[in-house]
């Protein structure tokens, strides 16, 4: 079992920043990348940035020069530094981890962006 658990949202005004974190605890061995999505009551849940073991990144499209993800040391903290935020930023955002088949899912933490 992996838990994961998301911290850092909260009520930005258009162009701030905020930086998400999420611990990944329980058994972590063997995980390959994290991840971060988001979703809106209107959309499905979408990929935002990835993770590899190996420290490569990936971006979705809207989100490529504004939003940087990155972990700790140990690689049981994943973070999502969001910068020059927009109102179409704003979702619920989910750490994601895979343990084999398995994936695993955080509570979410909520971002709006709004003046």
């Amino acid at each position: 079992q992996v838990q994961l658990r998301e911290s850092g949202g909260g009520l930005v005004q258009p162009g701030g920043s905020l930086r998400l974190s999420c611990v990944a605890s329980g058994s972590i061995s063997g995980i390959n990348f994290m991840r971060w999505y988001r979703q809106t009551p209107e959309n499905d849940r979408e990929l935002v940035a990835s993770i590899f073991k190996g420290g490569d990144t990936s971006y979705a499209d809207f989100v490529k020069g504004r939003f940087t993800i990155s972990r700790d040391d140990a690689g049981n903290t994943v973070y999502l530094q969001m910068n020059s935020l927009k109102p179409e930023d704003t979702a619920v955002y989910y750490c994601n981890v895979w343990r084999g088949p398995v994936p695993y899912w955080g509570q979410g933490t909520q971002v709006t962006v709004s003046s």
